[in-house]
């Protein structure tokens, strides 16, 4: 045992690491444009966050609606800026660590690393962690604004904390992939490239999986008619609202079967033609913005708070998301004979897997990486230089 009682081999393999993360970050550091890069970030949050709510305000001041702006621009500012957060972290954070290792390979400075007493797992944990420690710092600059976002309301401080751990997660998910395509690749424009081509085969790759599968899953659920009760007797004419009784509304249907304040389901059911979403819903985890708007809880949202703007992008991303996981029957208008719920409660999570299967793919890349990292070294691509 070490004098701290930490198993000794167990020390002496963490100060490795720490002896890497500390070289990686101490270069970083040295550079000027670290600090105006920065700057920069937090320019353009302060920025984002005052363009919303400017708009907010003027949106409130031309509406004459006293029920516009009850809730307050709080929501909209919140996930806004971990949307910009999130958007722009799944952009910088490839470039940090991309280039970890094949940059290192490719000035020849991994060879001269690999001959010293560390190991390639060291290597491997000590450039993913400094990656993602750098990472983290835009995520830390931007916690201003999100509790700026939380003082206007309508969002409870718990909301912040549970944020900036999945943003933290999704950007420790695309260091692992940047750091282990890294180690495979020989050089760093390869490297760079590859790890930004799976970064938008999660963002964007899985959108459009989810589409074309969705276009495949053809089925047919049993439904009957809407009747909408802003419907007028007579649709031709100019009919003034404040004479109810000369131009009465439609009255409703005689077999109505379920009914709420918008409209009335009626008639007998009938089978419809529908896009079986919940059977490749599943392809939408992956996505780094479904993960993190899926994990945040949201409040219940009144019809009024849904029409004046309360909800935010996040909120709308996890809306869209329960509404392929439920389906055509929980979904079409007048499904079974029922009115569709205007807010879908959460079910089933899809969060956990979507980032159980993100942290199998980075993992299952670390481990190619750690192999490649291996020496004595085998085949090699002429002109690499390692130990």
């Amino acid at each position: 045992m070490d004098p701290k009682g930490v198993p000794g081999t167990v020390g002496r393999y963490l100060e490795g690491v720490s002896a890497v993360i500390g070289m990686e970050l101490r270069q970083r550091l040295r550079s000027r444009g670290w600090y105006i890069m920065l700057g920069i970030w937090f320019a353009l949050i302060w920025l984002v966050t005052a363009l919303i709510w400017f708009s907010w305000k003027a949106q409130s001041s031309y509406n004459f609606d006293p029920g516009f702006g009850s809730v307050g621009p709080g929501p909209l500012i919140f996930e806004a800026v971990c949307a910009f957060v999130l958007l722009f972290g799944l952009l910088v954070a490839p470039a940090f660590s991309a280039n970890a290792i094949s940059g290192d390979r490719s000035a020849g400075t991994l060879a001269i690393m690999q001959v010293t007493l560390l190991r390639p797992g060291q290597l491997l944990w000590g450039k993913f962690l400094a990656s993602w420690v750098v990472s983290l710092t835009f995520l830390v600059v931007s916690v201003p604004f999100l509790i700026y976002g939380i003082a206007q309301g309508g969002l409870g401080a718990g909301y912040i904390l549970l944020a900036l751990v999945m943003l933290a997660l999704e950007l420790g998910v695309v260091c692992a992939l940047g750091v282990g395509i890294s180690a495979l690749a020989n050089r760093p424009l390869f490297s760079i490239v590859v790890t930004y081509l799976t970064v938008a085969a999660l963002t964007f790759g899985t959108l459009i999986a989810f589409g074309l599968g969705a276009a495949v899953s053809n089925g047919t659920v049993d439904a009957n008619q809407a009747f909408f009760k802003g419907m007028e007797m007579y649709p031709d004419r100019q009919i003034p609202d404040q004479d109810p009784e000369m131009y009465p509304p439609a009255p409703l249907p005689a077999d109505v079967t379920d009914e709420n304040d918008e409209y009335a389901c009626y008639g007998p059911l009938q089978p419809q033609s529908v896009s079986r979403t919940e059977r490749v819903a599943w392809l939408l985890a992956m996505n780094p913005f479904v993960v993190v708007a899926d994990a945040i809880p949201y409040p219940a949202r009144t019809t009024q708070e849904q029409s004046y703007g309360a909800i935010g992008v996040f909120e709308n991303i996890s809306q869209g998301a329960r509404y392929a996981q439920a389906g055509p029957d929980a979904t079409y208008q007048c499904a079974g004979g029922k009115v569709t719920a205007s807010q879908l409660e959460q079910q089933v999570p899809l969060w956990p897997l979507g980032l159980g299967l993100q942290l199998l793919v980075a993992a299952a890349i670390l481990a190619l990486g750690w192999r490649a990292l291996r020496t004595p070294a085998g085949k090699l691509p002429k002109g690499t230089r390692v130990a």
